[in-house]
């Protein structure tokens, strides 16, 4: 048979557990409050390292909006002629800005675009001139994040590479180049 319990009972059992709760968070808040002083002034009196002059230098970005005009323009070259693409830009240092997926593109295209993007700014050079260096070279092809096929371009500013641009998914490479090409000729 099951007891209940009267209300006066419900109430100081609730109350009770209430406390407990209340005891423990108020420990726990005390606890945290009176964290040793010592190392919180060593912390603050930490001074941060300064760089001299000669120990830094500037590099120029692609921006997120030039990087989307580029994207789409390219996406929109691929639609015009039928294909289903991914495109991805990468910045100077190879870090993604941005990938879109075209409508229907395959699963593999979005990686590759990528890696398309990211090859040919690393070499400055568009990957269908980078294939034949694998010829010569073939170990290139195991640096990891790259892939030697068509479809890479990079973006320059004072023939300085600043982005790549990547497409996949096309059935060659030479098209998807030429989509890439049309986006970097988007920028100009």
């Amino acid at each position: 048979m099951k007891k209940t319990l009267s209300r006066r009972a419900r109430l100081a059992t609730g109350g009770a557990v209430l406390a407990a709760v209340a005891a423990g968070t108020f420990g726990t808040v005390a606890a945290n409050a009176s964290a040793p002083e010592a190392a919180q002034d060593s912390a603050v009196s930490a001074a941060p390292a300064t760089a001299g002059k000669g120990d830094t230098t500037t590099s120029t970005h692609l921006t997120a909006d030039a990087a989307t005009e580029a994207a789409r323009a390219a996406l929109k070259a691929a639609e015009k002629e039928g294909q289903r693409v991914t495109v991805a830009v990468v910045d100077r240092n190879g870090n993604t800005i941005l990938t879109l997926r075209g409508d229907g593109a395959g699963p593999q295209s979005y990686e590759s675009a990528e890696r398309k993007a990211y090859t040919a700014v690393s070499w400055n050079a568009p990957t269908s001139e980078l294939e034949g260096r694998l010829e010569n070279a073939p170990n290139l092809k195991d640096i990891p994040g790259t892939l030697f096929l068509g479809g890479g371009v990079p973006v320059t500013a004072g023939k300085a590479p600043i982005a790549g641009i990547g497409v996949a998914g096309a059935p060659s490479g030479t098209l998807d180049e030429k989509f890439a090409r049309a986006g970097a000729a988007a920028l100009n």
